[in-house]
């Protein structure tokens, strides 16, 4: 989400007076969006000594079924409760139902914040 800090004006509409400049930590990005296709990802700095790993395409997830994790492709984007354009766009999100080799599946990851596709088989 892209927050790049408290508004600049009271709720009546006049001008608030600025407490601090913006820190390196308000910062906001673009969503990654990621897309079916070869896989790309892109990494970005992250608080700590951390790094994000965002997926910007994958046609991979890892699909559990009971117990056992298999690696299977994806195919299609079937349905998606963030956005109903998103399913034409084949773009994977949390929450995602996607067409795998091994069935369908709904995305239990966040593509854009760990860079793999995680999913559970639904029947």
């Amino acid at each position: 989400m892209k927050d790049q800090g408290r508004s600049t004006r009271k709720r009546t509409g006049g001008r608030l007076k600025h407490a601090s400049n913006k820190k390196r930590h308000q910062l906001g990005r673009e969503p990654a969006e990621t897309t079916v296709g070869e896989t790309r990802v892109q990494y970005i700095d992250s608080r700590g000594n951390e790094r994000k790993v965002r997926a910007l395409a994958t046609n991979v997830a890892q699909v559990a079924d009971g117990g056992e994790v298999v690696e299977a492709d994806i195919e299609d984007v079937v349905e998606n409760p963030s956005n109903v354009n998103y399913v034409r766009r084949n773009i994977v999100t949390k929450g995602a139902v996607i067409e795998t080799s091994e069935g369908r599946a709904r995305v239990t990851s966040r593509p854009g914040q760990t860079g793999q596709v995680n999913a559970v088989l639904i029947e």
